[in-house]
């Protein structure tokens, strides 16, 4: 059992947007909107009227369907819009970073099939420093950055924000979880998972059966 014990017991409501994949703290994300519900849901979070939270599905479809069970795990993480476009009607493109973790109290499917949520916020990883242990999972994810780098990317289709964290496990994790072909029941786990030296440690273990 993953311990997922709040921060404080005052609740809050958000908007969810349940994905298969799960978003991390610090993580980046594009989402192409047209869907009516999240259309009316992102002019509310860009008037400041409304926060929403990506979610990971454990049942259901990411689109909206008539008489459609959704399930979701119970943790979800806040979303931060770096960029929003409106390239035609009934079209947004928006790229987003991965904010606080919050705890799923309760929800309910509102207008248009949104679903809305009351939340807790969960603490933010300490900064728990890395050892020699994890020494390949910094070591090739700081090559990667490096190679992107050399390669003339810029910083704003860099797959990572700065800063670069590779001396905390919780940020070198989250990292690897985004980029690693794991199953989603196992992102979904590690997005849980509130110990950044154990998230490590599952994701040196894939690592050392991928390279093996």
């Amino acid at each position: 059992m993953k311990d997922i014990t709040p921060t404080r017991e005052a609740t809050r409501e958000v908007a969810l947007f349940p994905l298969r994949s799960p978003l991390f703290p610090d993580g980046l994300m594009a989402l192409q909107l047209f869907e009516v519900r999240y259309l009316s849901m992102i002019r509310r979070v860009m008037k400041g009227e409304l926060q929403f939270a990506i979610v990971s599905l454990l049942e259901g479809s990411e689109m909206n369907r008539p008489n459609q069970l959704e399930k979701f795990i119970q943790v979800a993480t806040l979303v931060e819009v770096l960029q929003h476009q409106e390239p035609g009607p009934g079209l947004v493109y928006i790229r987003c970073r991965g904010g606080q973790r919050v705890r799923i109290e309760s929800s309910e499917r509102a207008t248009a099939g949104l679903w809305m949520a009351r939340v807790i916020d969960l603490e933010p990883d300490p900064p728990e420093p890395i050892d020699e242990s994890d020494s390949l999972a910094c070591s090739k994810l700081g090559a990667l950055i490096a190679e992107l780098q050399r390669q003339g990317v810029q910083e704003d289709q860099m797959p990572f924000l700065r800063p670069h964290r590779l001396d905390e496990c919780g940020w070198v994790a989250n990292r690897w979880a985004e980029i690693l072909p794991l199953p989603a029941g196992e992102k979904q786990s590690l997005l849980m998972e509130r110990n950044p030296r154990a998230r490590l440690d599952t994701i040196n273990r894939w690592l050392d059966e991928l390279v093996a």
